[in-house]
């Protein structure tokens, strides 16, 4: 039976309209690191290299090679951690942004796996593109999510939520940085109904 991270994982990935405290463990992604307006065609490209990655491995019974630990599983969204060089406090700069977009991989895939099947990212991938493609195991530890429904623009208001909810746990936001996870394709979706998991980490309030 197929892995559907929807049924399977909904605590990490459709959470409520309001803010839960999660505890996020360790994990396996195929990660890109870029910077400037996710707006340009440069994050789309990058979007586009990693999906072509998590779409190889995927198919790669297909390919005549079935890895150890192999199991049939949909491809997790798309996700990315945000950050920014902006140090004043005007008008956001979204060319100032710097991002790890990311995609989550099953634990069968290994680093040694990963250098394995490399010849197969070649024949899909630009080769500099492929130069910033990592498999990397990050750990985002005590968080407040949420789903956000609308508009990218209009998440200030979510996390505001988010906030004045680890406040009252007693908690406070390690950073301005945070997580997003997609669950909506912007190019077939309308603004107002994009479904969005926001994350941030926090830490007990001294």
């Amino acid at each position: 039976m197929k892995y559907e991270w929807r049924k399977e994982e909904k605590e990490l990935y459709l959470p409520k309209k309001q803010p839960v405290f999660i505890d996020v463990p360790k994990f396996g992604y195929l990660t890109i690191e870029g910077e400037g307006d996710p707006n340009k065609t440069d994050f789309q490209e990058l979007v586009a290299t990693l999906y072509a990655a998590a779409y190889t491995i995927r198919m790669l019974p297909k390919k005549g090679f079935t890895p150890d630990g192999y199991f049939e599983y949909t491809v997790y969204p798309l996700e990315g951690e945000w950050t920014t060089k902006q140090r004043d406090s005007g008008p956001l700069d979204k060319s100032l942004f710097a991002y790890k977009i990311m995609i989550r991989q099953p634990e069968f895939v290994t680093q040694a796996l990963f250098e394995e099947i490399k010849p197969l990212f070649e024949k899909k991938l630009p080769i500099d593109q492929l130069r910033k493609l990592k498999l990397e195991e990050l750990t985002e530890g005590p968080s407040i999510q949420m789903l956000h429904l609308g508009s990218y623009d209009s998440e200030p208001a979510s996390f505001a939520q988010m906030e004045q909810f680890a406040a009252e746990q007693g908690l406070e936001r390690v950073s301005k940085d945070h997580k997003e996870i997609y669950l909506s394709d912007p190019r077939r979706t309308a603004p107002e109904n994009l479904k969005t998991v926001l994350r941030f980490a926090v830490k007990q309030k001294l």
